[in-house]
This record gives structure tokens, C-alpha cells and sequence, in this order.
């Protein structure tokens, strides 16, 4: 199974600091966001990523060149007109992708998630499979609701945080058309035709996208 990392964001919660460092380089425990994920998905036989760039990308792929001191190999798919948006952004990189079901990873989280989990858990008829975390206080409403039958629903309560991790088809995409677009509308309709499952993790997750938050995951020992 191929990786999709999303890597082309600016991450404008976090400026001033990011007008000059991507979100994916800032470093958290000695080491940027990045290559912890790199690190993670090899070591769970993850070996093959496609990575989208955007802001500041030329310095996300002079740090990680072509994967291999991480045990991977890189291919990049580069947004030059600015950032596509993960909807957009993901579409575009499809080529690269191919026709089995991926993983998307936003490369600006940090977690300990066992990725491997993943290789085996979007359905026959599913279009997406999303991992969900328990709200962080930035994010105290939530996304989505996960049913008792692993679905995920569009409307309803009590609703879960999308953590940033997920897989998908080539099929989701097949309507899509090329340029900057969200992924929320797509998955809610995917959610209303029953095809996308979900999961809910609560081990070590968080999204520093504040100089708070990112202060606070900064003090705390990840213990990888």
C-alpha cells in the first residue's frame, strides 16, 4: 500500500514561525514532525510515499531527499500554483498513487498510531476508511459521528475529531475535477451513500498547529 503524506500546507495558526520553516520541518522531541511519520510507516513496512509540496517545498525536499535514510522511497507531486488543498492536492497526485486503495497521512500531526493496522481495514464496498481521535480543545465539536456498527455518519452526535489519517480509493475521486477543493464535502456525501468506515483511536495524538499547542507537545515526552 502506497502513502500519500500532505506536506503542502502553510500552516498559518503557527506564523510567523512558518514563513520561514514548512509546518512538516518544525521539530517536536529533536526531530521534525516529518520524519517521525517517515520512521513510523517504515518500520510498519510502509516503503512506498508520494508526497504533495507546496510552501517552502523546495525545503522539505532538500531535508528528505529520496526517502532512503528512512527506509522509503520519495515521489513528489508538486503544487507550484500554491497549495491545492488536500482534496486537490491528493487528485492530482492519483498518477502516482495508482489504482490500489492508499494511505493519507497529514505530515503536520504527530501521533504513535500503528499505521499497520491500516494495510486491511477499508471494506469490499468502502470508498474510505478514517481514523478519529476524541476532540482537542481547539477542535471541541468534532467532525463526524461513529456509529456502534464502525460507520462513519455525517450528521449527528456525539461527533469525533478526524485525525489526519485515513485510506481511500481512486474511486472517491473519480468526480472530482482538477484545482483547490476540500475533502469534507466529498466524504460527507461518501458517508451518506454508506461507504466510509471508521475507527477510533486515543493514544498519543496531537495536532501542534498553535505556538501553544506546539509548546505543550514540545514538554511532553513521546516516548519514541
Amino acid at each position: 500500500m502506497k502513502v500519500m503524506l500532505l506536506a503542502a500546507g502553510r500552516g498559518e495558526r503557527l506564523r510567523p514561525l512558518t514563513d520561514t520553516v514548512p509546518k512538516p520541518l518544525i521539530e517536536v522531541q529533536g526531530r521534525p514532525l516529518i520524519e517521525h511519520h517517515l520512521y513510523r510507516l517504515s518500520a510498519d513496512g510502509f516503503t512506498e510515499v508520494v508526497m504533495n509540496l507546496a510552501w517552502l517545498g523546495d525545503k522539505i525536499k532538500q531535508r528528505l531527499g529520496n526517502g532512503a535514510r528512512y527506509g522509503v522511497h520519495i515521489q513528489y507531486s508538486e503544487e507550484p500554483g500554491g497549495a491545492l488543498e488536500t482534496g486537490g492536492g491528493i487528485l492530482k497526485a492519483l498518477p502516482l498513487l495508482g489504482a490500489e486503495p492508499f494511505l493519507v497521512v497529514s505530515a503536520d500531526i504527530y501521533t504513535n498510531f500503528p499505521f499497520g493496522g491500516l494495510k486491511t481495514a477499508l471494506a469490499r464496498d468502502d470508498l474510505a476508511h478514517l481514523v478519529m481521535v476524541p476532540n482537542p480543545p481547539h477542535h471541541r465539536d468534532g467532525d463526524f459521528v461513529l456509529d456502534t456498527h464502525g460507520r462513519l455518519q455525517a450528521d449527528g452526535a456525539p461527533r469525533l475529531t478526524y485525525a489526519g489519517i485515513g485510506v481511500h480509493r481512486a474511486e472517491f475521486f473519480k468526480e472530482c475535477q482538477p484545482g483547490p477543493f476540500p475533502m469534507l464535502p466529498w466524504w460527507q456525501r461518501a458517508m451518506r451513500a454508506g461507504r466510509v468506515s471508521g475507527e477510533l483511536y486515543s493514544g498519543r495524538w496531537h495536532d501542534p498547529g498553535t505556538p501553544e499547542s506546539l509548546r505543550t507537545l514540545s514538554a511532553v515526552n513521546s516516548g519514541s
